[in-house]
């Protein structure tokens, strides 16, 4: 699909674009709120979910900008502070960094060997939902500062696309190790002139092997600067599986979209760590015994191939003082992480409660 085909489905009321609504699930038209229906006809106009091959992609990266975007006119920016690098459509100008709030944003070449999103997941949390999510999450938290929970700031919600890089594998491994199986003798010895018997574990050490077969499906890589990595992993993962949808310019348009910044080689770098640490911890789960050691594995990875694809989140970012913090919830389950600053005079009223507290209970028990 190149840049003449996108935007071809107008609205049928008034001929603007359509974009997703995640609160209704369909497509929806900005201009006057007309509501279509997403259908598989319409999914069928865009590709297919398909695997790419890894080696082929590495050994020449493919030239391809179709899917950043959705069409009509396009810049990116991008933040001199955390790097992270947006798109934006039709005009839409940053005043700010999506991510982290700074000013220090400028324009940003378009790279021409960028690797586009072929599939992606779909909002599926409403802004609303999330808002709500949010002011509750902030009255939770005790010892944040009261402007911070008053203001709960949700205004600054944003839904964004971040990239994300999905790996697939087939392993062989053989693997060898010392499997040990615990036994017990009892052993006598003298306490305080007592003679007494306890039991004793010793460990019985036999050399052990075996193989593993397995498939890694859709092992997930973030491409992604902008947000904080421990947020991401706080907010469980996407349902690349099953749930992703070919790409459409309809899911993105009105939204803003982050361009990856670790690219193809070194996310596949990260998954083969990831992959190998897995590897060898279902080849650990494989020694029989009760203990093991010198676990020796020799793996053989084939058949490896990855997706470009979004997955939707919705973020707030702010900063308090002199240090920016970021909230994060996932846009298709609502799960939410995020980070606040504490007010050290709660803290400090609160532990002097505590204290007081415990000298009247120390007081009355003493009497």
């Amino acid at each position: 699909m190149d840049n003449a085909t996108v935007g071809k489905h107008p609205c049928p009321e008034c001929g603007g674009d359509l974009q997703w609504n995640a609160a209704k699930q369909s497509l929806a038209c900005p201009y006057c709120g007309t509501i279509v229906p997403w259908s598989p006809a319409q999914e069928a106009l865009g590709e297919q979910v398909v695997e790419l091959d890894l080696v082929s992609a590495l050994a020449q990266h493919p030239s391809d900008q179709r899917g950043y975007g959705g069409g009509g006119e396009r810049r990116e920016v991008q933040c001199q502070s955390c790097k992270a690098i947006s798109v934006f459509v039709d005009g839409k100008v940053a005043q700010r960094c999506e991510f982290c709030g700074s000013p220090a944003v400028i324009d940003h070449e378009s790279l021409g060997d960028a690797i586009t999103p072929q599939s992606l997941l779909p909002f599926k949390i409403s802004d609303g939902q999330v808002r709500d999510i949010i002011r509750k999450w902030y009255g939770t938290r005790w010892f944040a500062p009261n402007r911070l929970k008053h203001a709960a700031l949700t205004d600054t919600l944003k839904g964004v696309y971040l990239p994300y890089w999905t790996f697939d594998a087939h392993v062989s491994a053989d693997w060898t190790a010392e499997a040990g199986h615990y036994y017990y003798e009892t052993e006598s010895y003298t306490e305080n002139g007592q003679h007494k018997t306890r039991q004793v574990r010793h460990t019985r050490w036999e050399p052990a092997a075996g193989s593993l077969r397995h498939f890694f499906d859709d092992d997930l890589v973030p491409g992604t600067v902008g947000v904080h990595a421990n947020l991401l992993e706080q907010i469980g993962q996407f349902p690349t599986t099953s749930d992703l949808k070919p790409y459409s310019p309809e899911f993105v348009r009105g939204w803003i979209v982050e361009r990856y910044q670790v690219d193809l080689r070194a996310a596949s770098v990260l998954s083969e760590s990831s992959m190998q640490e897995q590897t060898r911890s279902l080849c650990s789960a494989q020694v029989p015994g009760d203990t093991q050691r010198n676990l020796e594995v020799d793996a053989t990875y084939r058949g490896r191939t990855f997706k470009h694809i979004l997955v939707p989140v919705w973020l707030v970012s702010y900063t308090y003082g002199s240090r920016s913090f970021q909230v994060l919830a996932n846009g298709y389950t609502g799960q939410l992480a995020g980070e606040r600053p504490y007010s050290w005079v709660k803290i400090f009223f609160a532990v002097a409660a505590a204290l007081i507290a415990a000298v009247v209970v120390f007081g009355v028990l003493g009497r």
